[in-house]
């Protein structure tokens, strides 16, 4: 059996793979001085071809040890996942099919934003309900890419 260990998600180290989407660092004032915004926190990109999309995703809870086979990239755009509830969620990404992955676990009130080509792991909420606002392409041709370990690999808890 082949294992993973989570680590806390920072922007740090998932930066080779997107962007921690969160309510930190700096802001502006706005609505009279009644809403911090924390301006364009993510590299959207959505390709020549294509247009931003907001889905809602109602993904079944997991939890660890979480065993997986499936990874998968979308080559033509981003994709943000934005929790809609304040739970944590873990997030699976690698360099590639070959490459071992990484295991990310959210802090409960942080979104991410996958670059375009990113392989990553499955929408995987840890607990009910799973339910998540997604931006990403929208577009005429396909933007999905799946590939499957020949081993499987089990995330526990870091």
């Amino acid at each position: 059996m082949r294992t993973l260990q989570t680590e806390p998600l920072t922007a740090t180290a998932f930066a080779p793979y997107g962007d921690v989407l969160e309510a930190i660092g700096d802001f502006r004032l706005i609505n009279a001085g009644l809403c911090r915004r924390h301006h364009d926190r993510a590299d959207m990109d959505f390709g020549p071809e294509g247009r931003a999309g907001i889905s809602i995703f109602d993904a079944v809870p997991r939890s660890l040890p979480y065993e997986f086979d499936l990874i998968e990239r979308h080559p033509d755009g981003s994709q943000a996942f934005l929790p809609m509830t304040e739970h944590p969620f873990l997030v699976i990404v690698a360099d590639g099919p070959e490459a071992t992955p990484r295991a990310f676990v959210t802090d409960g009130t942080q979104g991410i934003n996958l670059h375009r080509g990113t392989w990553h792991g499955v929408l995987t909420p840890l607990h009910a309900p799973g339910r998540f606002a997604v931006v990403d392409r929208i577009g005429a041709t396909p933007n999905l890419e799946e590939q499957r370990f020949a081993t499987p690999w089990t995330v526990i808890a870091g």
